[in-house]
């Protein structure tokens, strides 16, 4: 996620509202891949605790991740895998096409070209699989940075890093040019419309 201080989220501690945000997440992608077992999954973004992996766990054959910084201590799960650096970096070391799922949860908003990275996730994966991500819309954007800036409920940086927020005029075009059909995308809005969780498969 360029432009922070090469820190992951969650690495120096969350707030009630950021967990109460990740179960969310965590909720909505349990029900996206509930009927698809034995998964191998791509988190980008994945944090420095890798929620969403652990999360999905029990569904997993394999779940790699990358994100600046990753806990140790989950190194030494034989199901995990981490890429440390930017995703920008990163994801041209990693073989794409591997994966059923793509996850960019929370991630898409700090990205510098958010279309480009969108491109080489389209190129790569193959027939039938799926992205699944969230990010936050711009009524979030109010919600958010009054929860950083003013109640210092959520962490400062992350919003300080926010590159943009996305509605659904704003999230659909840049998901078409990247490559994908128009017929395959599912978007909705997500924590109480603060969010939009889109479903798109590769056709």
């Amino acid at each position: 996620m360029s432009g922070r201080s090469h820190e992951s989220y969650g690495q120096h501690g969350s707030s009630w509202v950021d967990k109460f945000g990740a179960w969310l997440s965590g909720r909505a992608l349990r029900r996206a891949i509930l009927s698809q077992p034995r998964l191998k999954v791509l988190d980008l973004g994945c944090g420095y605790h890798a929620k969403n992996l652990r999360t999905l766990s029990p569904f997993l054959q394999e779940g790699v991740g990358i994100d600046f910084q990753v806990n140790p201590s989950l190194k030494q799960n034989p199901k995990f895998r981490f890429f440390e650096g930017p995703i920008e970096t990163c994801l041209p070391h990693v073989s794409i096409e591997r994966f059923d799922v793509i996850l960019m949860i929370s991630v898409l908003e700090h990205l510098q070209k958010p279309g480009e990275i969108l491109k080489q996730i389209w190129a790569g994966m193959k027939p039938g699989s799926q992205l699944l991500l969230n990010v936050p819309t711009w009524r979030g954007k109010q919600f958010l940075e009054f929860s950083a800036f003013r109640l210092g409920l959520s962490p400062k940086l992350e919003m300080d890093d926010h590159k943009m927020y996305y509605d659904m005029k704003d999230l659909w075009p840049i998901l078409v040019a990247a490559g994908f059909l128009p017929s395959l995308i599912r978007i909705k809005p997500h924590k109480f419309g603060l969010n939009l969780f889109g479903k798109i498969h590769r056709q």
